[in-house]
C-alpha cells in the first residue's frame, strides 16, 4: 500500500512595529518568492506594540489568509523579544525570521531553502550593502563587530536577524534562557552548520527605521556584556596601570625635592593627574555597575514580552506551547 508524507512546512516570522504600510507588500512579496516551492508554509506576524494600523492590516491578512497568523504584544518589548515570540509559535521543520520592511528581500527564500536541502542547519544572508544606509551607520556597524570579535570567545556573524534555522536549531535555541538577548550572537554561539549568501539590502518600502542612535547604542552594550567578560578584566588592567604610572610619577617628584633647587608647586599636574584618576575610577564603576544591572535584571524573572491578543493558531498549537497560550515569554527560571 503506497503511503504519502505531508511536505515539510516552513515557518516564516517577522516582527512589526509601526509597518502598516509595508505589511500588505510584505505578504504579496512572500507569496511570489514561494509560490513553486514544495513546501507547507505559515506566516507568524508579531506585533511589538505598534501604535498605526499595522495590527488592523495582519486582521485582514488573517481574514483572508488563515495560514497568516499574528501575536500582539501588550506594549513595545522590543525587537529581539519579538523574535523569540515568533520562534516560540513556530511549528515549521525550518522558521526563517526576517524584518517586515523588505529590507530582507523576500526573493532570496528559495536560495535559504535550497541551501537547508542541502544539508545546512543554519543558512545566513550576510548584507554587502544597504541603499539607504548613512556612512556614519556602516562605520559603526563594522566597528562594532570588530570589538565584539576581539574580545569575544564567540565568533559572531557580522549580520542581522534575518536567517534561516532548522527545527534542531530553533529548539536548542529556545533553551537558552537570557533576558538581555542578543540573538545573532547567540544563533552563532550554538553551532551547527552554517551556510551563509550575500546580498544588497534594498531601501525601505515604506516608514522609518525604529532604531534610533540611543537603541543602537544599548543593542551594541547589551551584544557586548553578554558575549564578553573582556571589559571587566580590561579594567583591572587599567588600575594596574594606573597604580604604575603613580609610582612613576612618584619617582619623579621625589627626584625633584632631593636633587633640584626647584621644587615646582605642581597644582597643574596633580589636578590633571587626579581628574584623570577620577575619571578611570568613574569608568571601571559605570562597567562594573553595567554587569551588576544586568545580573539584576536576570533574577527578577519577568517575562519577556507579554501577549494582548493572538490570531490563527489551534488548541493544539496552545497546548503543546504553554508559553503561547498564557501569552507570557521565555521565563528565565530553570
Amino acid at each position: 500500500m503506497a503511503t504519502f508524507s505531508l511536505p515539510k512546512k516552513v515557518s516564516i516570522v517577522a516582527p512589526c512595529l509601526n509597518e502598516e504600510g509595508c505589511l500588505a507588500e510584505f505578504y504579496q512579496e512572500i507569496n511570489r518568492a514561494i509560490a513553486n516551492q514544495p513546501y507547507q508554509f505559515e506566516m507568524i506576524l508579531v506585533d511589538d506594540g505598534s501604535t498605526d494600523g499595522t495590527l488592523e492590516v495582519a486582521e485582514q491578512l488573517h481574514a483572508t489568509d488563515p495560514q497568516v497568523k499574528f501575536i500582539s504584544f501588550s506594549r513595545n518589548f522590543g525587537h529581539q523579544a519579538a523574535l523569540l515570540a515568533g520562534l516560540e509559535a513556530a511549528t515549521g521543520d525550518a522558521v526563517i525570521t526576517m524584518d517586515s520592511d523588505l529590507q530582507h528581500p523576500p526573493q532570496l527564500l528559495p536560495d535559504l531553502l535550497a541551501l537547508w536541502e542541502q544539508g545546512f542547519e543554519i543558512v545566513t544572508p550576510m548584507r554587502r550593502d544597504t541603499a539607504d544606509a548613512t556612512f556614519w551607520k556602516w562605520f559603526t556597524s563594522r566597528m562594532f563587530y570588530a570589538v565584539i570579535n576581539l574580545i569575544s570567545e564567540t565568533p559572531i556573524t557580522p549580520s542581522a536577524d534575518f536567517r534561516l534555522m532548522s527545527r534542531t536549531v530553533v529548539d536548542a535555541f529556545l533553551q537558552l534562557r537570557e533576558y538581555h538577548r542578543f540573538s545573532r550572537g547567540l544563533v552563532d554561539w550554538l553551532g551547527f552548520r552554517v551556510a551563509t549568501i550575500e546580498f544588497d539590502a534594498p531601501p525601505r518600502f515604506a516608514g522609518k527605521t525604529k532604531y534610533s542612535l540611543v537603541k543602537m547604542v544599548r543593542f551594541a552594550v547589551n551584544g557586548l556584556v553578554s558575549f564578553s567578560v573582556v571589559p571587566l578584566r580590561l579594567t583591572l588592567f587599567l588600575g594596574f596601570l594606573m597604580a604604575f604610572l603613580a609610582m612613576l610619577y612618584v619617582i619623579y617628584a621625589l627626584g625633584v625635592f632631593f636633587f633640584s633647587n626647584q621644587v615646582v608647586p605642581g597644582w597643574t599636574s596633580i589636578l590633571v593627574v587626579t581628574l584623570l584618576i577620577g575619571g578611570v575610577q568613574l569608568i571601571c564603576l559605570g562597567l562594573v555597575g553595567e554587569y551588576i544591572g544586568k545580573i539584576f535584571e536576570e533574577v527578577k524573572h519577568r517575562p519577556l514580552y507579554v501577549v494582548r491578543k493572538r490570531v490563527g493558531f489551534s488548541e493544539t498549537e496552545l497546548k503543546n506551547n504553554p508559553e503561547l497560550k498564557t501569552g507570557k515569554g521565555l521565563r528565565t527560571e530553570g
